[in-house]
């Protein structure tokens, strides 16, 4: 891997129940998100530009792939301010395990919350 490239090229968030995940993700970022059948597996896509060369994934139901509180966690975006992500979270069926909190100056803002799955996934902004 060269320096300039990006560490993370691709991310899948495990769930059990695409549609119910599906709804929730869109509820809370307020998007719409591409659903699909391949190679035994259920997906439904975050929306990406891909002329810019930004990192995509998505939701993804099949045998392979279990929720879970534990292990990798990715960091969504939350720009300009994840409170506005945050504070659809419960609405939506998911749960807050860590309210927004101040990092540094240089870095911004983290949450956790719980997807309606049970996986534990974060949310970063600047302000």
């Amino acid at each position: 891997m060269k320096s300039t490239e990006n560490a993370l090229n691709w991310f899948e968030i495990a769930v059990t129940d695409i549609a119910r995940a599906k709804k929730f993700y869109e509820t809370v970022f307020d998007i719409e998100m591409f659903q699909v059948e391949m190679m035994g597996m259920i997906m439904a896509f975050f929306p990406t530009d891909d002329s810019t060369g930004k990192v995509g994934g998505g939701l993804v139901q099949s045998d392979m792939h279990k929720p879970s509180t534990e292990g990798t966690v990715i960091y969504l975006n939350g720009n300009p301010d994840l409170s506005l992500a945050l504070g659809k979270i419960e609405g939506a069926g998911g749960k807050v395990v860590m309210p927004k909190t101040f990092i540094s100056d240089t870095v911004g803002y983290m949450a956790f919350f719980i997807d309606t799955e049970g996986n534990k996934v974060a949310l970063h902004s600047g302000n």
